[in-house]
This record gives structure tokens, C-alpha cells and sequence, in this order.
């Protein structure tokens, strides 16, 4: 009699409509997204360069990495878009550098340790945020090296010491 109601239920699921099981499928697609998000390569860090800046070609290929922003354009020195320093005709203005050392930039050694300070404070709190002193350095490519010595020497003197130079890419 058993075998008499199991060949029945067999009959009537063949002949009714039928049912599929899609259990399995939503996971197996699932599996699949999330391994493509994974393996997708894309860079979170946006890099909006200045107006004011002609940044020079490279044929480099390296991924920006997140880091505070320093531009230093035909108008002046900017840290996170705020500007600290005016630029006239490449020339920094005057009363910017230190009286006893001409290559130290006062007020943008000042914008750099409050962020410095800040990201300090956040990796006292924060176990997994740590300081690592890198910098997104953009600068016009029309621009004195003697000027941009003088940015990158004052950095250093606030902890930021990993430049990534923000560039065109050639090779597109």
C-alpha cells in the first residue's frame, strides 16, 4: 500500500503544475555577486583637482590612496580646499616664510598640524585609524621647484612625510 501512495503523489506531481524550488538558485547567485563585487577593482578615493592647477602627465598606473589634500596652485597653497598662503606670478607673498628659516611656511605648517593633530586623535580612539603622515601633494606643473621645496619641507615638519603626487595619466 505504501509504494501504491507514493507512486500516486509521483503521478499527481507530474501531472500538476510545476513547482520550482529557487531557494538554491538565489544563493548560488548571491555567491556570485558578491564574489564579482569583490574581485571588481575601483578606487574609493575622488580626487578633484583644483581649477586653477594644470597637474603634469604621467604614465603611472598607481591607485590614489585616501590622504589629506594639499594643492598648491598659480593662487595660492590649499590644505583640504581651504587656503592657507597666496601665490602672486609663482612667487609666495610676503610675511608667509619664517624670518629664521625662509623655507618654512608658517601659516601652512600651522593648517597642517591642526589635520595632523586631529587624525592623532582619532587613532588614540580609534584602534583601527592610525596616522600615517601621507599627503595628496597637487601642484601646477608651471611652478617653481624652489616653491614647491618649500611646501614639502614644511610638511615634513607636521608629520606629513608620504607625498603621492596627484598626475594626469598619458597612457589613456
Amino acid at each position: 500500500m505504501r509504494g501504491g501512495r507514493a507512486l500516486g503523489a509521483l503521478r499527481r506531481n507530474q501531472d500538476g503544475t510545476f513547482a520550482l524550488q529557487i531557494t538554491s538558485m538565489i544563493d548560488m547567485f548571491t555567491i556570485i555577486l558578491v564574489f564579482l563585487l569583490k574581485s571588481y577593482a575601483s578606487s574609493s578615493v575622488e580626487i578633484a583637482v583644483n581649477q586653477n592647477v594644470r597637474l603634469p602627465s604621467s604614465t603611472a598606473a598607481v591607485s590614489p590612496v585616501e590622504a589629506l589634500k594639499l594643492v598648491v596652485s598659480t593662487q595660492g597653497i590649499y590644505v583640504d580646499d581651504k587656503q592657507v598662503a597666496i601665490i602672486e606670478n609663482g612667487v609666495l607673498g610676503k610675511g608667509y616664510t619664517d624670518s629664521k628659516d625662509e623655507k618654512f611656511i608658517r601659516p601652512l605648517y600651522d593648517a597642517l598640524k591642526i589635520q595632523a593633530d586631529k587624525s592623532k586623535a582619532i587613532s588614540a580612539q580609534n584602534k583601527d585609524v592610525e596616522f600615517e603622515g601621507k599627503i595628496i601633494f597637487q601642484a601646477d606643473q608651471g611652478l617653481d621647484y624652489k616653491l614647491l621645496r618649500k611646501v614639502m619641507y614644511t610638511s615634513s615638519f607636521a608629520g606629513y612625510t608620504d607625498f603621492k603626487f596627484a598626475v594626469v595619466s598619458s597612457t589613456q
